[in-house]
């Protein structure tokens, strides 16, 4: 219960603080998770539908074949984009994780 209720405050908050306290412990590594897995699936689903497009283009003959060459181009930037977000969400888990523990062990 030490570990819930910051120094220096009145007893009588702990039936209102505590709570709130482990609740927000409870659900930091819940957000974190989800945060991340938002924001990589989000970047996925965006090349699946590119990649998609272009199949559709390259199983169609003539013009429409020369075509697909724009969504390919498109692609690319797309790619290394998406492995920007990556190493970025890489960096910010990380971080949140050092932030977590940080609190956990010194206790606010």
């Amino acid at each position: 219960m030490v570990a819930f209720f910051p120094g220096n405050l009145d007893i009588a908050l702990s039936p209102l603080l505590v709570p709130i306290e482990v609740i927000s412990f409870l659900f930091q590594p819940i957000s974190l998770g989800v945060r991340l897995f938002a924001n990589i699936m989000a970047g996925h689903i965006l090349m699946n539908v590119f990649s998609l497009f272009i199949w559709m283009l390259a199983k169609l003959s003539g013009l429409m074949f020369t075509s697909a060459i724009i969504p390919v181009l498109i692609l690319v930037p797309l790619c290394v984009l998406e492995l920007a977000v990556a190493l970025i969400q890489t960096y910010v888990f990380c971080l949140l994780t050092c932030i977590y523990l940080n609190d956990v062990i010194n206790l606010h």
